[in-house]
């Protein structure tokens, strides 16, 4: 009786290893294993080889556990049965019920959560010995399970697409980055991430500078005030057009200008400034930033004229506003600052119209649907289906928004607070 008493102790111990082995390798980090590997730990390299055939992992743990449980199970049934005869089944039912739960399940696998990564790998060696020695019975398992998923109707393909994958990398991001006690330990780090995501889904005309903030220069002003506008110009890039504004006919350097000036000896009447500057480049304000931003490195150019679909100057981009949607706004001793969110007391912002709701949602952490407008403005319009008047108030996406000012049909200034912060503010008035 010693000996089946001990046996049933060493199934036991099988069937806890058995538990925590499936907890912590399925609850392993692909992408923590892939670094530990790069990093020369062999037993992470055991753990992805297990995890990129996952179902044979699965189907190994589950008859190991099953065959340890089930014999476990029988030999105390044995043992009571002989001592207290037929009631020893229902005995034995009971205590290897608590016992199997107890510590051969719940226990393993709580230890196997708290240390997940610890535990993978020190479960690796051995489980990937199990699945090598239970490969012909898994082969049986796989067909048998293949041909009655098929039999239900049921899709065997279990191929991710490459949105889904996106998904998942979003998903991570936020799980991982919005705990409590480091969210805003990340929070830039993580909306640098959202933004690489992001750049095969965004269009050029989301980040343009908008044509009626794009200092441009008359090529057919005297050289003298073309010189004077350049100095006083805060950019080192700047359109010349002819006849029309939308007219480019060429972008301009400052550093060009400079040096074809000392070439001249100072003698600015010399200088041709449409010879000096560079052909315009004209993309279509549809094309995808990451697009874009290949092409600005393919033509080692940093400054493209944005176009619509019918040829109207838009705006323009630079690489520069495709490296701040990654890593936010960088400012040099050049930029002219925009104050175009003013936070209030009540926790309420004032925002110019023209400010563009991918800004907010990177500054303040918000969720404001970009997706149907640029601009808070924009959002306001498409949200009220109306022109509105300075005074109305709206609520929608969870805050509530007022037109403070409009100048003709656009809207200039607008106070947005999220909807708890209205309220409390509304209680407090």
């Amino acid at each position: 009786m010693i000996v089946i008493i001990a046996t049933i102790f060493v199934l036991m111990m099988f069937s806890a290893f058995f538990s925590a082995s499936e907890t912590a390798l399925t609850a392993a980090s692909k992408p923590l294993m892939h670094q530990l590997r790069e990093g020369g730990d062999k037993r992470a390299a055991t753990v992805m080889r297990l995890l990129d055939h996952r179902e044979r992992l699965i189907s190994t743990i589950l008859i190991g556990n099953n065959i340890v449980n089930i014999l476990a199970s029988a030999l105390a049934t044995s043992i009571l049965i002989e001592m207290f005869g037929d009631e020893g089944v229902a005995y034995a039912t009971a205590i290897m019920t608590v016992l199997i739960v107890v510590y051969c399940e719940v226990l393993p696998k709580t230890y196997a959560l708290l240390h997940t990564t610890a535990a993978a790998l020190r479960a690796a060696g051995v489980m990937s010995a199990l699945v090598v020695l239970f490969s012909p019975f898994n082969r049986v398992i796989a067909v048998i399970v293949g041909g009655s998923l098929k039999l239900f109707g049921v899709s065997t393909d279990g191929a991710r697409t490459a949105q889904q994958i996106l998904s998942e990398l979003r998903g991570t991001i936020e799980l991982q980055m919005s705990e409590s006690g480091v969210r805003e330990e990340v929070k830039h780090e993580r909306a640098m991430l959202r933004s690489v995501l992001d750049l095969t889904g965004v269009e050029v005309g989301e980040i343009i500078v908008h044509r009626k903030k794009v200092v441009t220069i008359d090529a057919d002003l005297p050289i003298a005030d073309i010189i004077e506008q350049v100095a006083a110009s805060p950019y080192s890039r700047i359109p010349l057009w002819r006849d029309q504004p939308d007219n480019i006919v060429g972008v301009l350097h400052a550093k060009n200008l400079l040096r074809a000036i000392e070439s001249a000896d100072g003698k600015t009447d010399r200088v041709d400034v449409v010879a000096l500057a560079t052909p315009p480049w004209f993309i279509p304000n549809t094309t995808k930033l990451l697009d874009q931003m290949n092409a600005f490195r393919a033509r080692r150019e940093h400054f493209a004229i944005v176009v619509d679909e019918y040829g109207a100057l838009m705006g323009v981009v630079t690489l520069e506003d495709i490296i701040e949607e990654i890593v936010g706004d960088i400012r040099d001793e050049h930029d002219v600052p925009v104050a175009g969110v003013r936070p209030q007391a009540d926790g309420s912002y004032l925002i110019d119209g023209s400010v563009t709701l991918r800004d907010l949602n990177r500054e303040l952490d918000w969720g404001l649907p970009d997706d149907k407008a640029n601009t808070v403005a924009g959002l306001v319009l498409h949200e009220s289906r109306m022109i509105p008047e300075p005074g109305q108030k709206f609520l929608f996406h969870g805050f509530r928004f007022e037109v403070l000012r409009r100048q003709r049909n656009q809207l200039t200034l607008v106070k947005v607070a999220p909807w708890r912060s209205a309220a409390r503010a509304d209680k407090a008035a």
